[in-house]
C-alpha cells in the first residue's frame, strides 16, 4: 500500500477541548494502537494510565506506557487509546481509524468515512 500521513490535532482528552496540537501523523494499517513521543504526552500533560507489551514488525517486542488522548481529524473529536512511544514515533494506528469510522483508500493515499456501521445479525442465540 506504502505510507502516507495525515493532519490531525491532539490534546489533552479531558481538556475543555483547547490546546489541540497539529500534527501530521503516518497512517499505519499494520498497528492496532497510535503511537506518538512520549515527549508529546508529557507536554499535553496526559499522564500514562498503565503499560502494555508491544510487538513491532521487525518481531522486537517491548513494553510501553499507554493513556488516552483527544484527537482530531477533519471536523470529529475522538478521545483514543494511545501509545508513548520514542521521539520519532507519529503513527496513526487500526483502533483510531476504526473509532473515527475511517478507511484507508490506498489508491488516492487518504482516509474516507465508512459508508454505515456494520452489525450483526443480533437475533436469539
Amino acid at each position: 500500500m506504502g505510507y502516507f500521513s495525515v493532519l490531525i490535532h491532539m490534546g489533552h482528552p479531558w481538556g475543555s477541548g483547547g490546546d489541540m496540537r497539529p500534527l501530521e501523523a503516518v497512517v499505519d494499517t499494520g498497528a492496532s494502537d497510535s503511537m506518538f513521543p512520549a515527549s508529546l504526552f508529557e507536554e499535553l500533560h496526559i499522564e500514562p494510565q498503565g503499560t502494555y507489551p508491544c510487538r513491532y514488525a521487525n518481531g522486537e517486542t517491548d513494553t510501553r506506557a499507554y493513556g488516552a488522548a483527544a484527537i482530531r481529524i477533519g471536523e470529529q473529536t475522538n478521545i483514543c487509546p494511545v501509545i508513548f512511544g520514542p521521539d520519532n514515533q507519529f503513527l496513526l494506528g487500526s483502533t483510531t481509524l476504526e473509532i473515527f469510522k475511517l478507511a484507508v483508500d490506498p489508491v488516492g493515499q487518504e482516509l474516507i468515512p465508512v459508508p454505515a456501521l456494520r452489525f450483526g445479525w443480533g437475533g436469539p442465540l
